[in-house]
């Protein structure tokens, strides 16, 4: 297993400087990690810091409370496609989706959907710690339905994390076919290994080195 190529190497706080990004796009070169993961701020500077490097360029969108309107995330989604993205993480509006409003979760992911087809992957947060395991179950499988390449546990912003029972019970609804991103609280070569028994295929973590390196990161991304 290559494990660099399934951590999506991420910085998502708000004070992020440019120097610290730099150093996120130099490790992310030196370790050969699948992506960088930032703020839509941040990608055109790292698509030109990464070009041809074999590392993808993954940003956010409606990150991270998901209650923008479709409309607005499909904008961010182009927008940052423009500039260098091509891989989309977007937050599903979760009050719609705790409110049995389906049609409009639907709607939500289906424009992000839309705007990235053909040029950048969407995975789509669903943020599991807020969820009920029905409603991870109903968000998991309309994202599915609306054609999202990943379902992904967490924004890493909530109260909580990725879980190996949230990585399974996704993995089961969404079948073999589609990705599953674990994030939030994977901090170590161990964590990574449990979330990938339990069927992940990428990992979401600002600790992509200390887990390269074997050891621990306090992080709570």
């Amino acid at each position: 297993m290559n494990v660099a190529k399934l951590i999506d190497h991420t910085l998502l706080k708000a004070d992020a400087t440019q120097a610290e990004v730099a150093k996120l796009v130099d490790e992310a070169k030196k370790y050969e990690f699948a992506s960088v993961c930032v703020n839509p701020t941040w990608v055109s500077f790292c698509a030109t810091e990464l070009k041809g490097t074999g590392v993808d360029v993954c940003t956010v969108i409606g990150f991270p409370l998901g209650a923008n309107t479709p409309e607005v995330k499909a904008f961010e989604a182009s927008n940052a496609i423009a500039n260098g993205a091509t891989e989309v993480d977007m937050v599903i509006n979760i009050g719609a989706l705790k409110d049995g409003d389906d049609a409009l979760v639907l709607r939500d992911i289906q424009a992000v959907v839309d705007a990235a087809k053909g040029k950048a992957l969407v995975k789509v947060i669903i943020e599991t710690c807020l969820l009920t395991d029905e409603e991870k179950v109903r968000a998991s499988q309309l994202s599915v339905q609306a054609g999202a390449d990943f379902v992904k546990t967490s924004t890493g912003f909530s109260t909580g994390g990725a879980t190996a029972e949230d990585i399974a019970l996704m993995r089961k609804t969404v079948g073999p076919d589609v990705g599953v991103k674990a994030s939030g609280g994977v901090r170590s070569e161990e964590d990574l290994n449990a979330m990938v028994a339990a069927g992940a295929t990428r990992i979401g973590a600002s600790s992509g080195v200390k887990i390269m390196e074997g050891g621990q990161s306090s992080s709570s991304y």
